[in-house]
């Protein structure tokens, strides 16, 4: 039975604004066992890489915690121990704008080596032309720039830069999400290749659930900074419940009439997106569902266990049991 890895207890994070307080994460609960891969998925702005941001250390919560391997680390902020740090590193959106134009690649994958002291001078080129060779790169690439080199092969470099404090978790900030398609497949099989080899475990954030099929063993959907709904990847597309669920995954492009028919029946929005700013009270979805009922605007639903470990935060669903605490 894998251990857990990082759990994420009644999480808020807010920012004060001068039109307002952005509830950008409000009260988030989930579990991420070693060697998974955790799926969060969501429209730009419900939260996604706050979450990332608050679990790397970029952000200090607002209110709840984070344990990473049994301990608290959410405390730690302003001051996380290298070791810590160590251990967790990210993977950002756009590959362009994390890595230093002015550096090499040899500086770039360098760095993190001295400052974690993976190992002594003399050992660093063999351990840079290492991490060049599992990402699938040539070890002349440490001579060049990013400028130079292709937004895949920059997105490639910043995977090796994250494998060079030898971590067991990695944040992998939507890694695909700037690059063209025809790269994106690359990259996806390249990561599950090293979760495989060196027992990683992610925390996998997209906007794209057709990515979580293959590449998550739990996904969560996350609507105005809270979670609708979050379950095993099959059961998830399989037999959906929420209704924001069930609009996206109805959404998702398919190439055959038989992938269509596993697909739930089209859902329609309704409404406007609401501001971030002045959610509406009850149900933050309530604006846009087609199947609202009158408690949807004034009383905001609990998240409930419907199956073993199948979770949804819906009105439809509250007869079942209370389960914000067992996520």
């Amino acid at each position: 039975m894998p251990e857990e890895m990082l759990a994420v207890k009644n999480l808020k994070k807010y920012f004060v604004t001068r039109q307002g307080k952005v509830r950008a994460v409000d009260n988030v609960n989930f579990t991420i066992k070693e060697g998974e891969t955790f799926g969060l998925v969501g429209e730009s702005g419900s939260g996604k890489t706050t979450i990332a941001h608050t679990i790397v250390g970029i952000h200090q919560p607002t209110e709840g915690e984070i344990f990473f391997k049994g301990q608290s680390i959410s405390k730690a902020f302003s001051g996380r121990p290298k070791i810590l740090k160590k251990d967790i590193r990210i993977v950002y959106q756009d590959p362009g704008s994390s890595l230093n134009p002015r550096r090499s690649i040899k500086q770039i994958l360098e760095l993190p080596l001295r400052v974690h002291h993976i190992c002594n001078s003399k050992n660093r080129m063999g351990k840079i032309k290492e991490l060049l060779r599992f990402v699938e790169l040539p070890p002349e690439y440490m001579h060049k720039y990013p400028q130079a080199i292709s937004g895949g092969e920059k997105q490639m470099i910043a995977i090796a830069r994250a494998l060079a404090s030898n971590p067991s978790f990695i944040v992998l900030d939507e890694p695909t999400s700037a690059l063209d398609v025809s790269v994106q497949a690359k990259i996806i099989t390249l990561l599950m290749r090293l979760q495989q080899n060196l027992k990683l475990t992610y925390l996998f954030i997209t906007h794209d659930l057709s990515l979580m099929r293959n590449m998550a063993n739990q996904v969560a959907i996350m609507y105005f900074g809270k979670i609708s709904e979050v379950a095993p990847t099959v059961e998830f597309f399989r037999n959906p419940f929420h209704p924001y669920t069930k609009m996206l995954l109805s959404s998702i492009p398919v190439v055959s009439e038989e992938e269509e028919a596993l697909k739930p029946k089209t859902v329609i929005s309704r409404g406007e997106i609401p501001s971030s700013i002045n959610v509406p009270p009850g149900c933050s979805f309530h604006l846009r569902c087609p199947e609202k009922m009158d408690i949807c605007s004034k009383v905001d639903p609990l998240m409930t266990r419907l199956e073993e470990n199948h979770f949804v935060r819906c009105h439809l669903y509250q007869e079942a049991e209370p389960a914000a605490s067992k996520i």
